[in-house]
């Protein structure tokens, strides 16, 4: 009976957690801010694959890079995956695609969507109090930080893909039977990815919060929004491959419409994840435990 009491204590908080996280978020526009985050992450996506697929391309082989950035791509678009790619190859294949003023421009548009997703954690965390204003020459180049952030992710999992594919077509030899290495390679992908999205996802909340956020918070956050993310994307990737009409509906414009969708949801989780972190932050100020909300001040 303790021990069932015990557990039922611990979903009361849980819920009551979630609950206050869920109010703060609606009371903070989480889902407008999203919104504008996903908007702006529509006009910065193709210039940064593209300036992604040119710079890794220098280390690694291009048919890898776009052999992981296709199946990442149809993880949040799982029809249009192969239509982005193509512009991005197509560009890639021009001339103009080498010149200074191709590039400026590649990194502006590309910056976009960091400096509108700085400003909305900002929003999440305005109400904690605790840090101090960010200097300008920071806040100019944290977008650009937060870029090399992501290509540096894509490489080190393209290199690790590699490595595990390489593995995949060897076996073992136990009792006299050879066991094939490609399930348990598959099954180490799978964890790969996962952890290799809480580890972006607990960076980009350990740097762009203006307050100090702790490793553990940080990690706890990304956890958090990976889970959501892997569960919503399971849910919208089977909705629009079997029963969605979007395609009839706006014809030629559903890719756009799609994309735009599938981005405002991975903004509204990313920021999800960032009002987690600011709860947990506000109890600790208050010197309260986690599930406690602080009192007005």
């Amino acid at each position: 009976m303790s021990w069932f009491r015990e557990r039922w204590t611990w979903l009361k908080r849980i819920l009551r957690f979630a609950g206050r996280v869920i109010g703060s978020f609606m009371k903070n526009r989480g889902v407008l801010l999203a919104g504008g985050v996903g908007y702006n992450a529509l006009l910065s996506l193709v210039p940064f694959l593209t300036l992604t697929v040119a710079i890794l391309s220098l280390f690694l082989d291009k048919a890898r890079i776009l052999s992981i950035l296709s199946r990442e791509l149809k993880m949040l678009v799982p029809q249009h995956a192969d239509t982005i790619l193509q512009t991005v190859e197509t560009f890639l294949q021009s001339p103009a695609a080498i010149s200074a003023v191709s590039v400026i421009v590649l990194l502006f548009f590309s910056s976009i969507a960091f400096r509108m997703l700085d400003e909305a954690v900002a929003a999440i965390f305005q109400t904690s109090g605790n840090g101090l204003p960010r200097r300008a020459w920071i806040s100019a180049l944290l977008p650009f930080a937060l870029m090399l952030l992501l290509m540096v992710a894509l490489l080190s999992l393209t290199l690790l893909t590699s490595i595990l594919d390489a593995l995949g077509d060897s076996s073992v030899k136990i009792f006299g039977g050879e066991i094939s290495l490609a399930p348990g390679i598959k099954l180490l992908l799978r964890l790969a990815g996962f952890l290799g999205l809480v580890l972006l996802f607990a960076g980009i909340y350990r740097v762009l919060p203006v307050v100090k956020i702790s490793l553990r918070r940080a990690f706890i956050g990304g956890l958090c929004a990976t889970i959501l993310w892997r569960l919503v994307g399971i849910v919208m990737v089977y909705y629009f491959t079997t029963i969605s009409t979007v395609n009839l509906i706006y014809g030629s414009l559903a890719t756009v419409i799609v994309l735009l969708l599938f981005l405002e949801i991975g903004f509204i989780i990313l920021l999800f994840g960032a009002q987690v972190i600011a709860e947990l932050e506000a109890s600790s100020a208050a010197g309260l435990p986690w599930y406690e909300k602080p009192g007005p001040t």
